[in-house]
C-alpha cells in the first residue's frame, strides 16, 4: 500500500506518518523543506518519541521525501499510483497544492485506474476536505470531475494531537504526546476497503469535530493568547497561572455546554473529556511555544473558527459566553511582530476602531456581541 501524505513537518510525520506507517503504508512525503525533504530520501526512516515520562521511540521506516517546487512531475507519479492521499500543511497552504492533485487525478484516469482513493485533509478547520476539493476542481475538466465523482473521495475529518515546534540534531526525529485521535467521515470515501487501524470512522463527524474544535482548538488558544497578555513564553508555564487556569476552565464550560446542547454529548463524558484536555496542556514533557499556538490570530477570529462560532451559537440558544468574549479581546491585544497576521491586525487597529475591525475580521453584525467585544478589550486597556 502506498501513501501520498502532503506536509513532512512535525505534525505529519509524528501523527499522520505513524498511523499510516502502522497500517503498513509506504509514504511520500511532499514538502518544499529541502533539508527535511533530502533527509528523508537519505534515510529513507526516523524515530517519533512520546513526551511523557519514560515515553515510547517508535521507528517509522519504508518512506521517501519528494519536493513539490523542483519535482511536480514525480509527486503527480506518486499520487496516480497511490492508495491514499492525505494533508497536514494548514489550511491556508490547501490552495497551492491543489493543482497537484488535480494533475494526479488526471495522471489516474489517463491510466484507467478504477480503484477508489480517498483525499483526506487533516487540518484544524471543519470542512478541510470539501474546501480541497472545491479548490482542486477548479483544475479539472467536466470529464475529469466524471471521473472523480466516481472514483475520489474527499472525506472530512477531525484530528488532534500536540505536536510543538521543535529543534533536533536529527531533522527527522520528533516528539509528539501520547494522545492522539483521527476521526474520518466515511460517507464521502471512495477507498472503501481501506479502513485504518487507529483512526475512528463515523458516519457523522460534524459533532466530532466541533467537539475537537470548540474544546482542544479553542482551549489551546485560549490559554496561548492569555498567556501572551500576561507575558508567557510557553504553554505549560501560562497554565500554571491560576488566572490563566480559571479561564480555560470556564472557557471549556461555556463551550461544553454549547456541545451538549448541540449534539446531546453525555454531560458526565464531556466533563471528564475537557479536564483530559486540561491535563494534556499542562503536560510538563512538552514545552510549547505560545508564539506557536497563537499564530495567525486573524484566521482565529473568523466566523466560522473556534471562537466566533461557539459565541455566535451559544447566543443563538441562550448559554453563557462572556468568557470567551474574554479572550476575544486579549486576541485584539496579541502583538507579534514575527507574525505577519498580528502585524496585519495592529495595523488596522491603529487606522480603524476596535468596533470596525472585529466587524470586518469577524464577520458579525450582531450588535450584542460587537458591543460586548468591544468593552471586553476596553476593560483590558485599562
Amino acid at each position: 500500500m502506498k501513501a501520498v501524505h502532503f506536509g513532512a513537518g512535525n505534525i505529519g510525520r509524528g501523527f499522520i506518518g505513524e498511523i499510516l506507517s502502522k497500517n503498513g503504508f509506504h509514504i511520500d512525503f511532499v514538502d518544499i523543506n529541502e533539508s527535511i525533504i533530502n533527509a528523508l530520501k537519505e534515510s529513507k526512516e526516523y524515530d517519533i518519541a512520546y513526551a511523557a515520562k519514560d515515553g515510547e521511540t517508535i521507528h517509522i521506516d519504508n518512506v521517501d521525501g519528494l519536493n513539490n517546487g523542483t519535482e511536480p512531475e514525480a509527486v503527480v507519479e506518486a499520487i496516480a499510483s497511490a492508495n491514499l492521499v492525505t494533508t497536514a500543511i494548514g489550511p491556508n497552504v490547501l490552495p497551492y497544492i491543489a493543482e497537484l492533485i488535480a494533475q494526479g487525478i488526471q495522471a489516474r484516469q489517463a491510466a484507467n485506474i478504477t480503484e477508489g482513493i480517498d483525499i483526506i485533509a487533516c487540518e484544524n478547520m471543519i470542512g478541510g476536505s470539501d474546501f480541497l476539493r472545491e479548490k482542486v476542481e477548479t483544475f479539472l475538466t467536466e470529464d475529469n470531475s466524471a471521473y472523480v465523482e466516481k472514483y475520489v473521495g474527499f472525506p472530512n475529518a477531525a484530528v488532534d494531537r500536540i505536536v510543538p515546534d521543535q529543534h533536533h540534531e536529527d531533522p527527522l526525529f520528533v516528539s509528539v504526546e501520547p494522545f492522539r485521535e483521527w476521526v474520518i467521515d466515511t460517507t464521502a470515501s471512495k477507498a472503501t476497503d481501506i479502513r485504518l487501524e487507529g483512526v475512528h470512522y463515523v458516519e457523522d463527524l460534524e459533532p466530532f469535530i466541533e467537539r475537537k474544535l470548540f474544546s482542544v482548538n479553542t482551549g489551546h488558544a485560549t490559554v496561548a493568547y492569555a498567556g501572551a497578555f500576561y507575558g508567557y513564553k510557553t504553554i505549560d508555564e501560562a497554565i500554571s497561572d491560576e488566572r490563566i487556569l480559571n479561564l480555560l476552565q470556564n472557557v471549556l464550560k461555556e463551550t461544553g455546554a454549547l456541545l451538549i446542547n448541540k449534539w446531546n454529548f453525555d454531560a458526565k463524558e464531556h466533563k471528564a473529556y475537557a479536564q483530559k484536555i486540561v491535563g494534556r496542556f499542562e503536560n510538563p514533557h512538552i514545552s510549547d511555544d505560545v508564539t506557536r499556538v497563537a499564530r495567525t490570530p486573524i484566521r482565529k477570529l473568523g466566523p466560522n473558527e473556534r471562537f466566533i462560532r461557539p459565541i455566535r451559537e451559544a447566543k443563538e440558544r441562550d448559554l453563557e459566553y462572556q468568557n470567551l468574549i474574554d479572550v476575544v479581546g486579549m486576541i485584539f491585544h496579541y502583538d507579534n511582530p514575527e507574525d505577519k497576521e498580528s502585524e496585519h491586525l495592529q495595523a488596522m487597529l491603529k487606522e480603524q476602531s476596535i468596533e470596525q475591525v472585529a466587524r470586518t475580521v469577524t464577520e458579525i453584525d450582531d450588535e450584542i456581541i460587537l458591543n460586548r467585544i468591544v468593552a471586553a478589550e476596553a476593560n483590558l486597556s485599562k
